[in-house]
């Protein structure tokens, strides 16, 4: 055994557990024994330096970290306002609300996925393309 040991992370699964699609992505991860820690996004929003992070790790537009179909996201009216607003004003008012923010999120140490796609998901945990 080395003096030093390196904690191997899981990946880190951002959802609502009411939402169906992050239970089918949950049960996905099951299905595969991928490992993940789980934090509940309406209990524990992520930070805006979260967000900064994982927006530039997902290579993703911040406009697509938002959740278009919550009745928060059409209550504010931002269908419009994501097209015009500046980008450090976006990830504060994501970081307002979790229930803004797209969901699931999966974090990895080298990437972010937002949403549940099977084939990215595949394509990122399992090396299948």
């Amino acid at each position: 055994m080395t003096l030093f040991m390196l904690k191997v992370m899981n990946p880190l699964f951002i959802c609502y557990p009411k939402c169906s699609t992050c239970g089918k992505a949950a049960e996905w991860l099951r299905q595969h024994d991928i490992a993940f820690d789980l934090r509940d996004i309406f209990l524990q929003n992520p930070t805006e330096s979260e967000l900064q992070e994982w927006i530039a790790r997902s290579g993703l537009p911040v406009s697509r970290f938002f959740n278009t179909s919550g009745l928060r996201y059409r209550a504010l009216g931002l269908k419009d306002r994501v097209k015009t607003t500046p980008r450090e004003e976006l990830v504060r008012l994501l970081a307002t609300d979790g229930m803004l923010v797209k969901r699931p999120l999966l974090v990895l140490p080298d990437r972010v996925l937002v949403g549940f796609r099977e084939p990215e998901w595949d394509a990122a945990l399992l090396n299948r393309r």
